[in-house]
């Protein structure tokens, strides 16, 4: 009863009477229950523990009286954030509390397998046997952050030895952390009934990261015999990824054509996510179109970016300017990789002048632009020749963005005044580098001196390129042709005699014409 009614204040032994409501008028059990509602249903909160524990102290929560909700709160704490933020929320439990439940240290274990240091989950997970009988909750997270083989097959001999091998999300988290050969033959210890599309799934991963698209394949089609091992739209994604990353973009666009042929299930955002790259680099204009149409049609194209993005830049490495600027024109939200996309497509295409427009709207905008953006930018100004603002963008890189130039960009800086053949410019840019030039940048220099006859600074050029390149038979063939250019007989005669000496041979060129059928 209140104080106010008269009656005599309560015993200050077991409750709490002092914080019935902090100055602002929460109830300790009110915060709790908002705390508990935050974490349940709003991932933003989840994703903000520190303002949550705040929260907590501010409405009094850790002097609290114990609460049958203490310990799920504190393990959902610890649940939404690694340490070092998450073991501080420990504290939310009053100090004379039992040894925290096993909800709560699984939870704890989960957080230090997420953290940097995920050693302090094992050692996490010896106290917890110390305290109580670990179930199969307490190890899932740990086979996701086992960084050795060894200590992977410790963990996996205390699972068998403890029973927990039996259970299915055990047997199919331990195929992840595994090499290929041994995930393989578990794979093959598991039942026929018990293997899921998580575990065919899984072990194709595996097989596409070690190159093996055979053995990937042959899985793909046996999962679909089997009731239980149906492939979803997620399987057909890592196929078409995996290929892709394998560097067969032709396999990825045919898996993609088979999905929509066969029509098992429909294609999602991280399907065109994937495919699209793949037609663009394999110039299969027709897929793209059809992958662009199925977006339009779905609403992918206006609620998912990155298909929006991928769409652009599929056009562009298909030569197709014309319908990338029509999509990046009708995209209703950008984000910086969308400029960049669109004005590195401008570039790889030549149209220097609309890539130099495109970036002046995308500052006029309020777009912050980063070192992707004025790499695709420097090379739109050496397409257009635009040597004064090619150094008004390079210089603002530091001055106005602070963005420290790389390699890439300083390689671009020397293509473009090579090409408007300010070679010594270039030269004097390449001494001044911070950084050792590679072979691409020696090559650009040495290009523009064989375009502008800058023949002492070709030399120094092809130096450079044999300390880096010996075994490269063609910088001595283009300083051979420039001297034979200008008339040096002798020195290119020299040069074909070095490169008898060193044993450079020059590779013979081909020529491929495809013979018509009557």
């Amino acid at each position: 009863m209140s104080p106010a009614t008269g009656d005599p204040a309560p015993s200050p032994s077991p409750p709490f009477s002092s914080a019935i409501t902090t100055p602002d008028g929460w109830h300790p059990r009110t915060a709790e229950r908002r705390l508990l509602h935050l974490l349940h249903h709003c991932p933003d909160a989840r994703a903000r523990p520190l303002e949550l524990l705040a929260f907590a102290v501010r409405r009094a929560l850790p002097a609290a009286p114990p609460s049958p909700h203490h310990h799920s709160l504190a393990a959902l704490l610890l649940l939404s954030s690694a340490p070092p933020p998450a073991l501080p929320l420990l504290r939310l439990l009053p100090p004379d509390a039992p040894p925290s439940p096993l909800l709560l240290l699984n939870a704890a274990v989960k957080a230090l397998s997420a953290s940097s240091s995920p050693d302090d989950a094992f050692r996490m997970l010896s106290a917890l046997r110390r305290l109580h009988s670990p179930d199969r909750l307490s190890f899932l997270p740990l086979l996701g952050c086992v960084s050795s083989l060894p200590l992977l097959s410790a963990l996996h001999s205390l699972l068998i030895r403890l029973g927990f091998l039996s259970h299915h999300a055990i047997s199919v988290a331990l195929l992840k952390p595994y090499p290929l050969p041994h995930a393989r033959a578990l794979f093959e210890e598991i039942p026929q009934r018990n293997k899921c599309a998580v575990a065919y799934n899984t072990l194709i991963t595996a097989c596409l990261k070690a190159r093996d698209i055979r053995a990937a394949r042959h899985l793909f089609d046996e999962m679909q015999r089997f009731r239980r091992s149906r492939r979803s739209v997620v399987s057909w994604n890592i196929m078409i990824a995996g290929c892709a990353r394998c560097g067969r973009d032709d396999m990825a666009v045919w898996c993609f054509e088979r999905m929509v042929r066969e029509m098992e299930v429909p294609p999602d955002d991280g399907t065109l996510a994937a495919v699209l790259p793949a037609c663009g680099r394999i110039g299969n204009i027709g897929a793209g179109r059809w992958a662009h149409e199925y977006a339009r049609k779905t609403g992918l194209l206006e609620s998912a970016v990155h298909v929006a993005n991928a769409v652009v830049d599929m056009y562009c490495k298909c030569g197709d300017v014309a319908s990338a600027r029509e999509v990046f024109e009708g995209m209703q939200q950008r984000s910086v990789v969308s400029w960049n996309t669109m004005i590195a497509g401008f570039s790889l295409n030549g149209h220097g002048i609309e890539g130099i427009e495109l970036f002046q709207e995308m500052r006029r905008q309020g777009m912050e632009p980063n070192a992707v953006t004025f790499l695709g930018v420097l090379g739109c100004c050496s397409h257009a020749g635009a040597v004064e603002v090619g150094r008004e963008i390079f210089q603002s890189m530091l001055s106005e963005y602070h963005i420290e130039p790389a390699i890439e960009h300083c390689g671009c800086m020397v293509d473009l005044l090579g090409r408007s053949g300010l070679v010594e410019e270039a030269h004097a840019l390449i001494q001044g580098m911070p950084m050792k030039p590679n072979a691409a940048i020696w090559g650009a220099l040495l290009s523009a001196c064989r375009a502008h006859a800058g023949l002492g600074i070709a030399e120094v050029a092809l130096k450079e390129l044999i300390n880096l390149e010996p075994w490269n038979s063609g910088n001595y063939v283009l300083l051979a042709n420039l001297y034979a250019e200008t008339g040096r007989w002798e020195e290119a005669g020299e040069l074909r005699r070095l490169m008898r000496t060193m044993s450079v041979n020059k590779a013979p060129g081909q020529s491929l014409i495809e013979e018509a059928t009557f």
